[in-house]
């Protein structure tokens, strides 16, 4: 029991560190470049790999940038890793409440926003998807329709259910407080618990712990680890055997893809792209990124979220109005800097002036409640 109990304990030096706060900053600016570029590799599997805006298939009409398009979808795997480290750093030092009111406040106003455009314009110009039902909408606005078998209004939000379900799990550790030992020991149950899930095939419990990108949270939370108290044995064998577990589940996705672009795409660059994923993000764990502060990357951290819930769907519908009009190349370029604006303009019509507002009536309930 000793044994177990140094493993789930930092450093004596680490400890020291962390007694006075964080050993580097609470905000990992290179982080917001990295969630951006993830966004745009997303934007452009979308318009230059699928066929959904245009006649015929995406390697006819990019013939040259097809393939490394294809493999876009990759971005999200980063979402997800980088995901896992943010959450933990913003949750560090806070209650339960905090944390609740944190996420409420960020990730609903944007969205709400992003799931009435996009069933306004699928609703005007259903020309690559049928316009959702009135009640399908109301659904979406829950960020909760998927387990109610709700379709979304935008495909891509699915993943909003995935960092849901991230949420409530690590919301577990954040009530008992978060400390090294708490959260180093919900790594472990969780990947536990996934792997079980996996083997029995319940449906239940594969709904709950998510083992199809459970790693890929994990290995974050690792990062953040290792970025606060320092690197040890422990960590990088989490952070490792979340890797391997990543890359035996990353050929299920793979071969959905596959179907969903309509041909068969070369595997290897598949383990190189998440290799680089992950070893991105064990560089900021080690500091390789500290110096890295370029105010730019403040705005590719608030565009990176609204970019990606408004890309989609509208995008299609703009790439299947104007094909026949517009150069493919011209049309894509114009295409992905007008969805750049968008997302700067909702990030400051809606999300500047309205996150703080939830974030004070949501206090004032919860103290309410207390």
């Amino acid at each position: 029991m000793t044994a177990v109990a140094s493993a789930l304990s930092p450093s004596p030096v680490a400890a020291e560190r962390s007694s006075r706060g964080p050993i580097r900053p609470r905000r990992v600016a290179f982080l917001d470049g990295l969630r951006l570029l993830a966004a745009l590799s997303v934007l452009g599997y979308h318009y230059l790999a699928l066929p959904d805006g245009w006649d015929e298939q995406s390697r006819a009409v990019f013939p040259h940038l097809y393939l490394p398009a294809s493999y876009g979808w990759l971005g999200v795997q980063l979402f997800f890793l980088i995901s896992g480290f943010v959450i933990c750093m913003s949750a560090w030092d806070r209650g339960l409440g905090s944390f609740f009111v944190s996420r409420v406040s960020r990730l609903y106003p944007a969205y709400w926003t992003a799931v009435l455009i996009s069933a306004t314009v699928l609703t005007l110009w259903p020309l690559t998807h049928k316009a959702p039902s009135h009640g399908d909408v109301l659904t979406n606005l829950t960020m909760l329709n998927e387990p109610l078998g709700v379709s979304h209004v935008d495909g891509v939000y699915w993943t909003l259910w995935v960092e849901l379900r991230f949420y409530l799990l690590f919301a577990l550790v954040v009530w008992r407080g978060l400390t090294y030992r708490r959260v180093v020991l919900f790594c472990a149950i969780w990947t536990a618990a996934s792997v079980i899930a996996e083997g029995a095939g319940s449906d239940v419990l594969r709904t709950v712990v998510d083992p199809q990108y459970s790693a890929y949270f994990v290995a974050g939370i690792a990062c953040y680890l290792m970025y606060r108290f320092g690197q040890s044995a422990l960590l990088w064998g989490i952070f490792g055997i979340s890797f391997l577990l990543a890359e035996h589940q990353i050929w299920v996705t793979f071969e959905n893809i596959e179907k969903r672009i309509d041909h068969d795409l070369p595997n290897w660059p598949v383990l190189a792209i998440l290799a680089a994923c992950f070893a991105v993000v064990a560089a900021v764990a080690v500091g390789v990124f500290d110096r890295v502060q370029a105010r730019w990357l403040t705005v590719a951290g608030v565009l990176t979220y609204p970019l990606y819930l408004l890309h989609a769907e509208i995008g299609w519908v703009v790439i299947r109005a104007l094909h026949d009009r517009v150069p493919p190349a011209l049309l894509v370029t114009g295409l992905a800097a007008g969805m750049l604006f968008a997302a700067w303009l909702l990030h400051r019509v809606v999300e500047r002036p309205l996150a703080p507002r939830i974030r004070r009536v949501l206090r004032t309930e919860l103290e309410r409640v207390r």
